[in-house]
């Protein structure tokens, strides 16, 4: 084969492959799922797929019950009641990497938020963010734009579209019920 033969077999070979790709990408988007696949733990034990927030809002908080910032659970508890008939999902994921503030088991974890905040958003059984260990949802969560990078502490907030794309990285110290945060959420419900 000559030069030019060579080059148009490897630019079709290459078109074929990235359009192959594409199709895929826009198949998983077709349901919403994006950053929402795989399954996970609920507390109670009982698995749950993540697509089933797909066409949701979804706020996703690595969580622990003895950190400066666990008063955050009583604004995503808020957050919940105020928005949640609109179609924003939180959901809150225990963590014991940072600081060891995480140390009970699934059971002393819903007691705690039950009975301290009232939490009746979803939550689910310990994982890793970061790490050897880290559950999918975080590899995933970490490696996507706007921000990727290490889980740095507790209460970090990711927030994902009804399309299932991420909207934004919101670190520890922005509260849940800040305008910061709140007005995205707000944009987002809006959006179809």
């Amino acid at each position: 084969m000559n030069t030019v033969v060579r080059v148009a077999l490897a630019v079709g070979i290459l078109t074929v492959l990235v359009g192959a790709r594409v199709v895929a990408a826009d198949k998983s988007d077709e349901k919403g799922a994006g950053v929402l696949s795989g399954k996970v733990k609920s507390l109670a034990g009982k698995e749950v797929d993540l697509s089933s927030y797909a066409g949701k809002v979804v706020l996703i908080v690595n969580v622990a019950s003895k950190c400066g910032y666990t008063p955050q659970y009583a604004s995503l508890q808020q957050l919940h009641e105020k928005y949640a008939d609109r179609g924003l999902a939180v959901l809150g994921f225990p963590c014991n990497q940072f600081g060891g503030q995480e140390p009970g088991d699934e059971k002393q974890i819903g007691e705690f938020c039950s009975s301290k905040y009232g939490v009746t958003f979803d939550m689910f059984s310990k994982i890793d963010v970061n790490g050897e260990g880290q559950c999918e949802l975080y590899k995933t969560l970490t490696a996507e734009p706007p921000s990727p990078g290490p889980i740095k502490w507790n209460f970090e907030k990711f927030l994902v579209a009804r399309d299932g794309k991420l909207l934004g990285r919101y670190p520890s110290k922005v509260k849940p019920d800040s305008p910061e945060l709140t007005g995205v959420i707000e944009a987002a419900l809006e959006a179809k």
